[in-house]
């Protein structure tokens, strides 16, 4: 991959919940990969965690990193949301702590870059693979009562891709400042599928980047009682909202969704 153009820039935002080991390496990784493509790393520390677990090599970061800590816990977007305020870089990036980058797809960073300064995108994506390569359903159809259903009992596949899951994205600066980021009255799940509509319904495009990460972690809310709470109200409040309301309307005048 090449290197994106130089001066560029890119800050990256990463919250660490307790994920200390998995956020060391992917520094690392970062630092190999993608070392010339990174300007800025903001780390926030969502718990308590001891900083010395994100030392930095001999050679030191080939990108500055930022290390703040939470008084107490907050949600996903406002985490984000603090770490990019104000991001003098071109593009910004939301990585989750729990992403691999591997080094058979070079400089991931600077390819995701290059399709962020396309005509007219607002979101660029990479493929997400398991630990064995296989593609996960990272992007998928505006989520609807009706689409839940078919695709959790009936496992329909989606035929468009009108949100992209937000382990790892790129933005041009300006689109994420112009959106306001994410949008904070969800805590939890649901807020890629709102910025992504709040991104289209702004004029801008997803952009599909042909390089791999991977990204198998597991969904919480099939598993602990909390998380599906978080999930049920996220759910809600999309449905409630008015990105989904003119999203919805936008692809029944489309014919994408019977009226």
């Amino acid at each position: 991959m090449n290197s994106a153009p130089a001066g560029d820039g890119l800050v990256v935002s990463i919250v660490s919940h307790g994920h200390a080991p998995q956020v060391a390496a992917l520094l690392c990784q970062l630092a190999d990969c993608c070392g010339a493509s990174v300007a800025r790393v903001v780390l926030t520390l969502n718990v308590p965690e001891p900083e010395a677990a994100f030392a930095a090599p001999p050679g030191g970061w080939p990108f500055a990193l930022q290390i703040t800590r939470n008084a107490a816990p907050l949600g996903f977007g406002a985490n984000h949301n603090r770490a990019l305020a104000g991001a003098s870089e071109r593009f910004v990036c939301v990585l989750n702590p729990d992403v691999v980058l591997l080094p058979a797809e070079g400089d991931v960073m600077a390819a995701l870059c290059q399709a962020a300064a396309g005509a007219g995108v607002g979101i660029a994506y990479p493929v997400q693979v398991d630990a064995a390569g296989v593609e996960q359903d990272s992007r998928r159809e505006l989520t609807t009562p009706l689409s839940l259903l078919q695709r959790r009992l009936l496992g329909r596949k989606p035929r468009r891709c009108d949100w992209v899951n937000a382990a790892c994205v790129v933005l041009p600066a300006p689109v994420w400042h112009a959106v306001a980021g994410f949008d904070e009255s969800f805590f939890m799940y649901c807020e890629d599928v709102d910025l992504s509509l709040r991104v289209q319904l702004g004029g801008w495009k997803l952009a599909a980047t042909p390089v791999r990460i991977v990204h198998a972690g597991q969904r919480a809310s099939g598993r602990q009682w909390q998380h599906f709470k978080w999930h049920v109200r996220s759910l809600w409040t999309l449905w409630q909202s008015p990105a989904y309301a003119k999203s919805l309307r936008r692809l029944r005048h489309q014919g994408h969704i019977a009226p």
